[in-house]
């Protein structure tokens, strides 16, 4: 068992920048694939980033890259994402997730959630 809790959304304007922080406990942080996905109101959950194990490897949707920066800190058991260049199209809950094995896009694939964080961006 993995508990994820997610801090550092809030409110910023458009062009602006936050870091949301994903905190692990339970089991063997390293073992797990970390990922962030957001939801809008009205729209399903979609992939943001993810990044491997071993933080070797990142991933990240097309709406986002260049802009987001995903990372993980083993000794602080605590994944990040740095989110710049922030646009009104990016206000959404974002969440954390963990599973087993590789990084992945799809949300299905993952076995533990965060509550999320909100963040909003204002134009």
């Amino acid at each position: 068992q993995v508990q994820v809790v997610e801090s550092g959304g809030g409110l910023v304007q458009a062009g602006g920048s936050l870091r949301l922080s994903c905190a692990a406990s339970g089991r063997t942080f390293s073992g797990y694939a970390m990922g962030w996905f957001r939801q809008a109101p009205g729209k399903e959950r979609e992939f943001v980033a993810a990044i491997s194990r071993s933080g070797g490897r990142t991933y990240y949707s097309d709406s986002v890259k260049g802009r987001f920066t995903i990372s993980r800190d083993s000794a602080k058991n605590t994944v990040y994402l740095q989110m710049n260049s922030l646009n009104p199209e990016d206000t959404a809950v974002y969440y954390c997730a963990a599973k087993s094995g590789y990084g992945s896009r799809y949300p299905g694939e993952y076995d533990y959630w965060g509550q999320g964080t909100q963040v909003t961006v204002s134009s």
